[in-house]
Protein backbone atom coordinates (compact mmCIF):
# COMPACT_ATOMS: atom_id res chain seq x y z
CA UNK A 1 0.00 0.00 0.00
CA UNK A 2 2.77 2.46 0.91
CA UNK A 3 4.40 1.85 -2.48
CA UNK A 4 1.15 2.80 -4.22
CA UNK A 5 0.86 5.98 -2.14
CA UNK A 6 4.48 6.89 -2.92
CA UNK A 7 3.81 6.45 -6.65
CA UNK A 8 0.83 8.81 -6.39
CA UNK A 9 2.96 11.41 -4.61
CA UNK A 10 5.57 11.18 -7.37
CA UNK A 11 3.15 12.07 -10.15
CA UNK A 12 4.50 15.20 -11.89
CA UNK A 13 1.50 17.27 -10.83
CA UNK A 14 1.92 16.28 -7.15
CA UNK A 15 5.65 17.02 -7.23
CA UNK A 16 4.92 20.43 -8.74
CA UNK A 17 2.18 21.17 -6.20
CA UNK A 18 4.44 20.38 -3.22
CA UNK A 19 7.65 21.85 -4.54
CA UNK A 20 6.71 24.87 -6.61
CA UNK A 21 7.20 28.36 -5.25
CA UNK A 22 4.35 29.56 -7.47
CA UNK A 23 1.33 31.05 -5.74
CA UNK A 24 -0.74 28.91 -8.14
CA UNK A 25 0.54 25.70 -6.56
CA UNK A 26 0.02 24.66 -2.94
CA UNK A 27 -0.97 28.14 -1.64
CA UNK A 28 -3.82 28.46 -4.15
CA UNK A 29 -5.18 24.98 -3.49
CA UNK A 30 -5.03 25.56 0.26
CA UNK A 31 -6.73 28.96 -0.14
CA UNK A 32 -9.48 27.45 -2.29
CA UNK A 33 -9.96 24.64 0.24
CA UNK A 34 -10.35 27.24 2.99
CA UNK A 35 -12.77 29.23 0.83
CA UNK A 36 -14.86 26.13 0.17
CA UNK A 37 -14.93 25.29 3.87
CA UNK A 38 -16.02 28.82 4.72
CA UNK A 39 -18.91 28.50 2.27
CA UNK A 40 -20.20 25.16 3.48
CA UNK A 41 -19.41 25.41 7.19
CA UNK A 42 -19.89 29.15 7.54
CA UNK A 43 -23.24 29.39 5.78
CA UNK A 44 -24.38 26.17 7.44
CA UNK A 45 -23.43 27.73 10.78
CA UNK A 46 -25.62 30.75 10.04
CA UNK A 47 -28.56 28.43 9.36
CA UNK A 48 -27.83 26.41 12.50
CA UNK A 49 -27.71 29.52 14.68
CA UNK A 50 -30.96 30.80 13.17
CA UNK A 51 -32.66 27.46 13.88
CA UNK A 52 -31.33 27.63 17.45
CA UNK A 53 -33.02 31.01 17.86
CA UNK A 54 -30.06 33.40 17.86
CA UNK A 55 -32.13 35.85 15.76
CA UNK A 56 -35.67 35.21 17.02
CA UNK A 57 -37.41 37.84 14.89
CA UNK A 58 -35.66 36.94 11.64
CA UNK A 59 -37.38 34.40 9.35
CA UNK A 60 -35.48 31.18 8.71
CA UNK A 61 -37.04 30.16 5.37
CA UNK A 62 -35.10 32.75 3.28
CA UNK A 63 -31.84 31.13 4.45
CA UNK A 64 -32.62 28.15 2.23
CA UNK A 65 -31.20 30.19 -0.65
CA UNK A 66 -27.73 29.50 0.85
CA UNK A 67 -27.93 25.82 -0.17
CA UNK A 68 -26.54 26.30 -3.71
CA UNK A 69 -23.59 28.24 -2.25
CA UNK A 70 -23.03 25.55 0.37
CA UNK A 71 -23.00 22.89 -2.35
CA UNK A 72 -20.54 25.02 -4.33
CA UNK A 73 -18.34 25.10 -1.23
CA UNK A 74 -18.65 21.33 -0.86
CA UNK A 75 -17.53 20.70 -4.44
CA UNK A 76 -14.66 23.19 -4.17
CA UNK A 77 -13.57 21.28 -1.06
CA UNK A 78 -14.01 17.88 -2.67
CA UNK A 79 -11.79 18.83 -5.62
CA UNK A 80 -9.13 20.77 -3.73
CA UNK A 81 -9.16 18.25 -0.88
CA UNK A 82 -8.55 15.39 -3.31
CA UNK A 83 -5.62 17.28 -4.84
CA UNK A 84 -4.14 18.11 -1.42
CA UNK A 85 -4.52 14.49 -0.28
CA UNK A 86 -2.83 12.95 -3.31
CA UNK A 87 0.03 15.44 -3.10
CA UNK A 88 0.86 14.12 0.38
CA UNK A 89 -0.77 10.69 0.26
CA UNK A 90 1.73 8.83 2.46
CA UNK A 91 1.18 11.22 5.37
CA UNK A 92 -2.50 12.03 4.94
CA UNK A 93 -3.87 8.59 4.12
CA UNK A 94 -2.00 6.97 7.01
CA UNK A 95 -3.23 9.45 9.59
CA UNK A 96 -6.24 8.57 11.77
CA UNK A 97 -6.88 12.31 12.07
CA UNK A 98 -7.69 12.43 8.33
CA UNK A 99 -10.30 9.71 8.71
CA UNK A 100 -11.74 11.49 11.74
CA UNK A 101 -12.07 14.61 9.61
CA UNK A 102 -13.81 12.66 6.86
CA UNK A 103 -16.32 11.20 9.34
CA UNK A 104 -17.16 14.72 10.52
CA UNK A 105 -17.42 16.03 6.94
CA UNK A 106 -19.74 13.25 5.76
CA UNK A 107 -21.83 13.49 8.92
CA UNK A 108 -22.04 17.27 8.44
CA UNK A 109 -23.19 16.89 4.84
CA UNK A 110 -25.75 14.28 5.90
CA UNK A 111 -27.13 16.63 8.59
CA UNK A 112 -27.17 19.47 6.03
CA UNK A 113 -29.40 17.38 3.77
CA UNK A 114 -31.63 16.27 6.65
CA UNK A 115 -32.09 19.88 7.83
CA UNK A 116 -33.22 20.89 4.36
CA UNK A 117 -35.70 18.00 4.18
CA UNK A 118 -37.08 18.22 7.71
CA UNK A 119 -36.71 21.87 8.70
CA UNK A 120 -37.06 23.84 5.47
CA UNK A 121 -39.87 21.65 4.15
CA UNK A 122 -41.95 22.19 7.28
CA UNK A 123 -45.04 24.30 6.51
CA UNK A 124 -44.87 25.81 10.02
CA UNK A 125 -41.23 26.92 9.69
CA UNK A 126 -41.64 30.65 10.24
CA UNK A 127 -45.10 30.59 11.80
CA UNK A 128 -44.43 28.41 14.87
CA UNK A 129 -41.56 27.75 17.22
CA UNK A 130 -38.78 25.54 15.91
CA UNK A 131 -39.06 21.90 16.98
CA UNK A 132 -36.69 20.19 19.37
CA UNK A 133 -35.68 17.85 16.56
CA UNK A 134 -34.68 20.79 14.37
CA UNK A 135 -32.64 22.28 17.20
CA UNK A 136 -30.96 18.93 17.80
CA UNK A 137 -30.03 18.75 14.12
CA UNK A 138 -28.63 22.28 14.28
CA UNK A 139 -26.45 21.37 17.28
CA UNK A 140 -25.30 18.18 15.53
CA UNK A 141 -24.40 20.22 12.46
CA UNK A 142 -22.35 22.71 14.48
CA UNK A 143 -20.50 19.85 16.17
CA UNK A 144 -19.79 18.16 12.82
CA UNK A 145 -18.36 21.28 11.18
CA UNK A 146 -16.36 22.27 14.24
CA UNK A 147 -15.00 18.71 14.34
CA UNK A 148 -14.14 18.72 10.63
CA UNK A 149 -12.34 22.06 10.84
CA UNK A 150 -10.47 21.11 14.00
CA UNK A 151 -9.40 17.72 12.63
CA UNK A 152 -8.33 19.37 9.38
CA UNK A 153 -6.06 21.76 11.25
CA UNK A 154 -4.71 19.00 13.47
CA UNK A 155 -3.58 17.06 10.39
CA UNK A 156 -0.56 19.36 10.28
CA UNK A 157 0.35 18.67 13.91
CA UNK A 158 -0.61 15.06 14.68
CA UNK A 159 0.36 11.82 13.00
CA UNK A 160 2.89 11.25 10.21
CA UNK A 161 5.15 14.16 9.26
CA UNK A 162 4.75 15.22 5.66
CA UNK A 163 7.65 14.12 3.47
CA UNK A 164 9.53 12.33 6.27
CA UNK A 165 8.67 8.64 6.33
CA UNK A 166 8.47 7.01 9.75
CA UNK A 167 8.46 10.27 11.73
CA UNK A 168 5.34 11.15 13.74
CA UNK A 169 4.15 14.25 15.55
CA UNK A 170 2.97 13.56 19.06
Amino acid sequence: MMGFLLRIEQLPFCVWLRGSTSIWAFPMFLFMHTLGMSLIAGLNGVIDLAVLGFWPKAPIKPLERFYPLMWLGFWINAITGFVLVISDATSTLTSPVFYTKMVFVFAGVWVLVVIRKRVFRSPELDSASVSGTAKGLAWASLVCWLGAITAGRLLAYLGPVSGIGGLNNR
